[in-house]
């Protein structure tokens, strides 16, 4: 059993914190947001995660899972300290690590004993070498640390079957003491562990996320072909999966991607690599292929509609993805935005997702389900790939609806079964 800080308790943060004492350590996750961690003492989780609230119950009443706002505290008493906090994106796409530089000072001065200072935030290569310079010239009791870089590959949505079912972890490290410690910590899961200094587990993370983005916008570029041939995406996609050396994840053809990592972690690659001397014109493509994706589906909702001022239009789905009620970078933002100029009223109705919108999206109308959404609309855009849109009595939406349109931005639906209907159906590539 390990004594294990948290710093910073947002997705990563809490997963890990809670998986960590599932594996039967004791752990204590800290934030500065004092609602935030009140909030969790009640049982209360700041965000959606499938799971996520049972485990914590469970582990906090075992006494292996605890919550504060005191980093000095908690910090003082453990032998690993994760850092959990947010690197968000600059203006430039350069990652902002001021976050991780005050808790490194943190650290710094609340260590007592040897301590692994873990770096799990998303970071630039190099940052653990900042980290390292930072807590020693803060170092004032002169506690032995070493700085360890361990890159999450958390999916939102499916996070705690990821951490407990790794394909694989990453240790970055200086020392084989800091390794010895990472792996006994994470014996337990019995995953493959790939040791490497810390500059490449830093790589590893950021060449992971670009690497799916320019999956995501292959599969959506080649969709757009699809259309103008006469091909479908979908046959293709799967006769492409069929490789090995392909592989069938993240070649489902859609509005792009969105949420916090892949469009911040590719914008951030594109400046390590200006820094590294390299201009990376793939990924620059990868990014503006996500960006147009986007319009070519705003396209779609203007030539089924003609006219778009005054029409409604329902939307299924806010949240960037299914299963997480994250609105960061969604596709629905932009694609409600450009309605909204155009003069359209807004339907919407999404299973997790509405509270946070209600806070980026004021001016749109929320239901209670997709049927009240229906009501009137001229068009129904499915925007998110719940799983229950594909359960939804279509026959009764058809009588529903003013137009009986469909713009499918996931695919989630079988063009032959939405035309016998009597829809007018339009998918991606399809």
């Amino acid at each position: 059993m390990k004594d294990i800080c948290i710093i910073g308790s947002g997705h990563v943060g809490l997963v890990t914190g809670t998986c960590l004492a599932e594996l039967g350590n004791s752990v204590v996750c800290m934030d500065d947001d004092t609602k935030k961690i009140e909030g969790l003492h009640k049982g209360a989780m700041p965000f959606f995660e499938p799971g996520l609230d049972e485990m914590v119950r469970r582990n906090v009443d075992a006494g292996r899972l605890s919550f504060t706002t005191s980093a000095e505290e908690a910090v003082k008493t453990s032998d690993i300290v994760f850092i959990c906090v947010g690197t968000p994106q600059k203006p430039d796409g350069e990652a902002d690590l001021t976050q991780v530089e005050n808790v490194a000072h943190r650290v710094a001065g609340a260590m007592r004993g040897y301590t692994v200072v873990v770096e799990k935030s998303t970071v630039p290569v190099k940052t653990g070498g900042w980290i390292k310079r930072t807590i020693g010239l803060d170092n004032t009791s002169n506690a032995d640390f070493d700085v360890v870089s361990n890159p999450e590959f958390l999916r939102e949505g499916k996070a705690i079957y990821d951490f407990l079912h790794p394909d694989r972890i990453v240790i970055g490290a200086e020392s084989e003491r800091a390794v010895q410690v990472m792996l006994e910590l994470y014996e337990p899961l019995k995953a493959p562990i790939i040791v490497t200094n810390i500059e490449t587990a830093e790589l590893i993370k950021h060449a992971s996320n670009a690497f799916l983005a320019t999956k995501i916008s292959y599969i959506n570029a080649l969709a757009n072909i699809c259309e103008n041939v006469g091909a479908d995406i979908d046959k293709v996609a799967e006769g492409m999966g069929y490789d090995r050396r392909i592989g069938r994840d993240f070649l489902n053809a859609g509005v792009g991607y969105g949420g916090y990592c892949l469009p911040k972690d590719t914008a951030a690659f594109i400046r390590i690599a200006e820094e590294a001397g390299y201009d990376f014109e793939l990924l620059k493509a990868v990014r503006k292929v996500n960006e147009e994706q986007r319009q070519q589906l705003f396209n779609k909702i203007k030539k089924e509609l003609w006219n778009l001022n005054g029409k409604t239009v329902g939307i299924l789905g806010l949240a960037f993805k299914a299963d997480t009620d994250d609105m960061r970078e969604a596709p629905a933002i932009d694609i409600i935005g450009r309605l909204l100029k155009e003069g359209v009223r807004i339907k919407a109705y999404d299973p997790q997702a509405m509270e946070v919108s209600k806070t980026i999206l004021p001016d749109i109308e929320y239901c209670k389900d997709t049927y009240e959404v229906a009501g009137g609309s001229d068009a129904l855009v499915i925007l998110t790939e719940w799983d229950e849109f594909k359960k939804l009595d279509w026959a009764k939406i058809k009588a529903l609806v003013r137009q009986p349109v469909i713009i499918d931005g996931r695919n989630l639906l079988q063009p032959d079964e939405m035309g016998k209907l009597g829809f007018i159906y339009r998918g991606v590539g399809r």
